[in-house]
């Protein structure tokens, strides 16, 4: 593999961790012995491939080290490419600029809405009172 493809730019494999454990849960000896579990870790903030906006916003939403974790399958492979594609969402997802609220004012009609709903309910909790003598 040459790297890792995260929106326009390519994060070099020298720059990404990836550790192999056991994973945990049934499976016998295959499971117990096997290291298919995949930890992918990779330092935004010391990285040269994403321009300083990006990596200033992905720092920010998700640390200076994001780490993701895969063990689903009983492949290594497998795990690997899972890894490899949960990074890339979680990196992608957080440079996405954050859209802005533009505060709106409730229509007319949503407003009278509001207002006999409400008229409504305190008449049906009027009539629930017991009668005044």
């Amino acid at each position: 593999m040459d790297g890792l493809r995260v929106g326009r730019f390519t994060i070099p494999e020298s720059e990404l961790e990836e550790s192999f454990t056991t994973s945990g849960g049934p499976g016998g000896q295959h499971a117990n012995r096997s290291h298919t579990a995949v930890e992918l870790r990779f330092d935004v903030a010391s990285t040269t491939a994403i321009p300083e906006p990006q990596r200033t916003r992905i720092v920010e939403r998700l640390g200076s080290t994001v780490t993701v974790v895969a063990a689903d399958s009983r492949s290594q492979w497998r795990n690997r490419s899972v890894a490899r594609r949960r990074m890339v969402e979680r990196l992608e997802e957080a440079m996405r600029p954050e859209r802005v609220r533009r505060p709106t004012r409730p229509t007319r009609a949503s407003r009278r809405r509001r207002l006999e709903e409400k008229r409504k309910r305190g008449e049906t909790k009027r009539l629930r009172r017991p009668p005044e003598w």
